[in-house]
C-alpha cells in the first residue's frame, strides 16, 4: 500500500523551536525543555514550555499523525507552537506529548498519551518545583482522537478536540482494501493483525472514535471544518449525534465551520475565540 503523506503536511509547515536542555536553569524561570517522563512504568517524551510564573494552569497538547518516531519530538514542538499561537494567555504552561506511532496498532499509544497526562497531574509539581492549578487537554487530528479518549478515562478542567479521527476505521479501511483511496499504515497494520474489515469488523470498530462517545468526564469542545476530507465528513454527523445523545457525559460543545478544512481550529478567528473562551470560562 502507498503511504498517505497528507497527515505530514500540516505539522511540517511550522518551524520547530526546540531547546534541548535536560533540566530547567535555576537562573531562568521561563524555559522550553524536552524531557522523558514516566508514570506507572510507561515512559514518554514531552516538550515543556513554561512561563516565568511558578503557579500556573497547564495546557497539555497532542500532535497529529506523523507515523515515524524519528519525527514525533519535532511534531510535538510544532503542535506546541501552533496551540501557543492561538492561545491568548501567556501565563499557562504548555506540555506537548510526543506519543509514539511507528509499528503500533492504531490506538495502542493511548498508554503513552495517558502517561503524559498523569505525569502532569501527579508528578510535575515536585519534578519542576511548580504549583499546578487547572489542567486542559487539546489535540489535533489523531491528537484529537487521543484527547477525546482520555476524556473517558480521566477528569480534567476541559478538553478541546480539533478534527478528531479516525472516526470509523471500518469505513476507512474498507475503502483502502477496495482500492478506492490510497493505502496507509493505519489500515495495513490492522489488516496484518485482524484480517479484512469484512472478516473482523468488530476489531476495527473497537479502535474507532465512534466507539468512544460515552462517559466523558469533563466538558469538551469539538471543532470541525466542514471542508475536511470526505472520509472524515462521512461519519461526522453520526459521531456528533452519538455524543449529543450521551446521558452520562459532561457538556459537549460543537463548532462546525463552513469553508474550513482539517486545520480549522488554527485558521478560523471564530474557532480561536471559541478555544480561548472555553479555557477562560472554566
Amino acid at each position: 500500500m502507498k503511504m498517505n503523506i497528507l497527515p505530514f503536511i500540516f505539522l511540517l509547515l511550522f518551524a520547530c523551536n526546540e531547546k534541548n536542555d535536560d533540566d530547567p536553569s535555576p537562573q531562568n524561570n521561563a524555559y522550553r525543555i524536552t524531557k522523558t517522563v514516566e508514570y506507572n512504568g510507561v515512559a514518554v517524551d514531552v516538550v515543556i514550555d513554561k512561563p516565568a510564573n511558578n503557579e500556573l494552569d497547564v495546557l497539555i497538547v497532542y500532535h497529529g499523525t506523523v507515523w515515524y518516531d524519528s519525527l514525533i519530538v519535532q511534531a510535538a514542538n510544532n503542535a506546541l507552537n501552533v496551540f501557543k499561537g492561538i492561545l491568548d494567555r501567556t501565563d499557562m504552561m504548555i506540555v506537548s506529548v510526543a506519543y509514539p506511532e511507528e509499528n503500533l496498532l492504531f490506538g495502542d499509544n493511548i498508554q503513552q498519551s495517558e502517561a503524559g497526562l498523569l505525569w502532569v497531574k501527579h508528578q510535575a509539581e515536585e519534578t519542576l518545583d511548580i504549583k499546578v492549578n487547572k489542567i486542559f487537554l487539546a489535540g489535533h487530528s489523531q491528537g484529537g482522537y487521543i484527547v477525546t479518549r482520555l476524556n473517558t478515562m480521566h477528569q480534567t478542567n476541559g478538553v478541546i478536540s480539533n478534527a478528531p479521527g479516525p472516526l470509523n476505521l471500518v469505513f476507512r479501511c474498507q475503502l483502502e482494501e477496495e482500492g478506492k483511496v490510497p493505502g496507509g499504515f493505519v489500515c495495513s497494520l490492522l489488516y496484518e493483525t485482524y484480517g479484512s474489515t469484512s472478516a473482523n469488523p468488530d476489531a476495527y470498530f473497537q479502535r474507532s472514535l465512534l466507539n468512544f462517545t460515552n462517559g466523558f468526564l469533563s466538558d469538551i469542545l469539538f471543532v470541525q471544518g466542514m471542508n475536511d476530507s470526505p472520509i472524515q465528513m462521512y461519519s461526522w454527523p453520526v459521531f456528533k449525534q452519538q455524543i449529543q445523545d450521551c446521558t452520562d457525559c459532561k457538556k459537549a460543545h460543537f463548532l462546525d465551520l463552513a469553508g474550513f478544512g482539517h486545520s480549522a481550529l488554527f485558521q478560523s478567528a471564530e474557532a480561536r475565540t471559541a478555544f480561548n473562551n472555553f479555557i477562560n470560562n472554566r
